[in-house]
């Protein structure tokens, strides 16, 4: 049952207006199972002071592109109730003159536009009005004996309106019913959601509460867990093989759904989801539509299912039947467009946005995970408004012309426009060795500022971690992860790519810097020595680079490995036989795999750099002393020292090298593979020719 979470004390301390409606609007929107992410509206109705003084009625209702359980003060929009009112005397009025009337009548002309459903609020003779989509009144208003039912529950205090698409005619037929029914206490929308009301705002709140429990009770009361969905077909494997099939499936996804953009990709194994996908009922229920308008702009109309027997079929089966899967999505995908489609219409991607594995459970694709995540969690509300339908009668959705109109409405895609355009790396999976260092933390910044997501790998996984943790908190959750990995390690960096594959989905970005160095005279350099550097940085690039090189095939989208080399790659540095050695061997590693590499798309290049001292591990050891003895100086001289040694007389930081190996990694050197870059100040002996 829903719970109630108006907090009293909390309440009284809010200025009434605008802020009592926020607050009520994330109460209600912190429970997905009452209000999808992004869908719904509220509103409220208040006197306030014009620009010349006078008392005028405002109607404070959603901003388009908000979302209740996240929205401020700032989202809402005013508008003058006495330009509004007239408008119900009208017998139609068109999307685009609604929306154009509308914000004629705001208040403030820098607030968001208008909710679509705008005048549903305001048609209504109620100071305080909510707009909901809870999965128990969906799961009625989507059976196809909803009505007789809602009779059963709530007796003659209800108005139910069959469904039509949100706007001025569906505006008009709430208010109509509800005037004719003086017992009307909430509004059921057929295929949509819920409508209630209340004098303050509390009421409000508890009224929508108590209406959505009343269905859920008599949901409740129907359901018999044994027989949901047909009863189950499947069993679910165990999360371990769950996780260790995923690993290998969604760089193949990843490779499939991304067409001209790519997709990032999250996966979800909760109990409802691996109820739904093991049931008798799930392939045939799964492809009868979308539970709701809202549900269908992020799902789109149905998911992909995967017709994989979990206990008899192994996982080279499960990868062709997702290829074949996809590839025949996408085709059935463009035949829907092709059917329905307006003048001027451009067809979205054409992949699917959640695909059900029975055994395995769910995986979502968006254009970032924030998005990708949204998909899967309006597809739990389907798997909910199923369970409920289905427990009722039939399960309904909207026909496919409908459908189509839906996610192809202009006043849909205008949210669209309200998202901040793609950057450069947008989309992009950036995995990244010696992501806790200076340079592997400066890059990861660096990445993710234009949009990319980021895997840190790090022996010091606290040290990633943290790095990971401010990124996140500094442009949101889940843009960047730290895993503990030695490259040294075959089995380590084997399980650090399958974290980014469940992570995300796969890998686009390769940025080889995990490093160490050491110093003394050739003489004096023992096997212990020569082996440390071989095996960290020779062994250690290799390993990495092959697993990402495995991956990418997979994927078949390209990709690009950026190198950190050093200066020392194409300069034999004095004292340091094993270290210079071993990175001339990186940069000609490099010039190997894109010599192999072209064929797929995949880029390798390589940022040679020197003397990065800033917030270097490699700097805080013995190395620096070591260096300092090799050129008879303390060692706090060392950085001046490199500095005058330079043509340009400048040190190299940190974010100098990030800046390089972004270059690389872009689509302006899309065309570069198999090329080193110093960034290093000029020093004229390590001068390439």
């Amino acid at each position: 049952m829903v719970k109630s979470l108006w907090q009293a004390e909390q309440a009284a301390q809010l200025q009434q207006g605008v802020e009592e409606l926020a607050y009520r609007s994330n109460l209600i929107g912190t429970d997905r199972s009452v209000c999808n992410w992004g869908g719904g509206n509220t509103s409220m109705k208040t006197i306030e002071k014009d620009f010349r003084g006078r008392d005028v009625e405002v109607m404070w209702v959603k901003g388009s592109g908000s979302d209740l359980g996240t929205m401020k003060v700032q989202h809402f929009t005013g508008l003058r109730m006495e330009d509004i009112r007239p408008l119900i005397e009208r017998d139609e009025m068109p999307d685009e003159e609604m929306v154009a009337y509308l914000a004629n009548c705001m208040v403030d002309s820098k607030h968001p536009r208008a909710s679509i459903e705008t005048l549903l609020h305001a048609f209504l003779p109620f100071k305080h009005v909510d707009h909901t989509h809870p999965d128990a009144i969906i799961g009625l208003c989507c059976a196809d004996n909803g009505r007789q039912l809602a009779e059963e529950i709530y007796g003659n205090r209800f108005v139910w309106v069959p469904y039509i698409r949100p706007g001025f005619t569906l505006s008009k037929m709430i208010a109509e019913g509800v005037k004719n029914n003086p017992n009307a206490e909430l509004v059921l929308m057929e295929k949509h959601g819920l409508v209630t009301w209340g004098e303050t705002s509390e009421e409000a709140y508890a009224k929508t509460i108590a209406i959505i429990n009343e269905a859920e009770a008599y949901i409740n009361d129907r359901i018999e867990e044994e027989k949901v969905f047909g009863g189950q077909k499947y069993g679910a494997l165990a999360a371990e093989e769950r996780r260790n099939i995923l690993a290998q499936v969604m760089p193949v996804i990843r490779g499939a759904v991304s067409d001209e953009k790519k997709m990032i990709l999250s996966y979800d194994d909760a109990e409802d989801v691996l109820q739904f996908v093991n049931s008798h009922n799930a392939p045939e229920l799964s492809q009868v539509g979308a539970a709701c308008p809202d549900h269908l702009v992020h799902t789109k109309r149905t998911p992909l299912y995967i017709d994989w027997n979990p206990q008899a079929e192994d996982v080279n089966s499960l990868i062709e039947k997702v290829k074949a899967g996809v590839a025949s999505f996408k085709e059935e995908y463009a035949a829907y467009f092709e059917r329905n489609k307006h003048e001027g219409d451009k067809m979205f991607e054409a992949a699917p946005r959640v695909i059900l594995i029975p055994g395995i459970g769910m995986v979502n694709t968006g254009k970032n995970l924030a998005m990708s995540h949204v998909s899967g969690a309006l597809y739990h509300r389907a798997i909910a408004v199923m369970k409920g339908s289905t427990a009722l009668g039939e399960f309904v959705s909207l026909n496919e012309n409908e459908s189509y109109n839906v996610e192809y409405w202009p006043l849909e895609l205008y949210k669209l426009t309200l998202a901040p355009a793609e950057a450069e790396f947008s989309r992009k999976i950036a995995f990244i060795t010696g992501g806790a260092g200076g340079i592997g933390s400066a890059t990861a910044r660096r990445f993710v500022s234009e949009g990319a997501h980021v895997v840190l790998a790090d022996l010091n996984l606290e040290g990633a971690q943290k790095v990971a943790a401010e990124i996140n908190e500094k442009y949101g959750e889940g843009r960047a992860i730290g895993v503990k990995m030695d490259v040294t390690s075959e089995e380590q960096v084997q399980a650090a790519f399958a974290e980014a594959a469940l992570a995300y989905g796969g890998v686009d970005i390769i940025v080889n810097n995990a490093g160490l160095a050491t110093s003394s005279p050739f003489d004096e350099t023992s096997l212990k020595e020569w082996n440390l550097n071989m095996n960290v940085l020779g062994t250690g690039y290799f390993l990495v680079a092959r697993e990402a090189f495995k991956q990418m095939k997979v994927q078949g989208v390209g990709g690009s490995m950026v190198f950190v080399g050093s200066k020392n790659s194409v300069y034999a540095g004095k004292n340091a036989a094993a270290y210079s050695s071993v990175k001339a061997l990186e940069t000609h590693l490099a010039r190997c795999i894109a010599a192999e590499g072209g064929e797929y798309g995949i880029r390798v290049n390589s940022v040679l750099p020197d003397a990065v001292l800033q917030g270097s591990a490699i700097w805080g050891s013995n190395w620096r002393n070591e260096r300092a003895a090799a050129y008879g100086i303390e060692p706090d001289q060392l950085e001046e020292h490199y500095r005058k040694r330079t043509t340009l007389l400048v040190n190299i930081y940190p974010s100098d090298i990030a800046e390089s190996i972004a270059f690389f990694a872009s689509s302006k050197a899309e065309k570069t593979t198999g090329c080193m870059i110093t960034v290093d100040g000029g020093v004229p002996a390590a001068f390439t020719r």
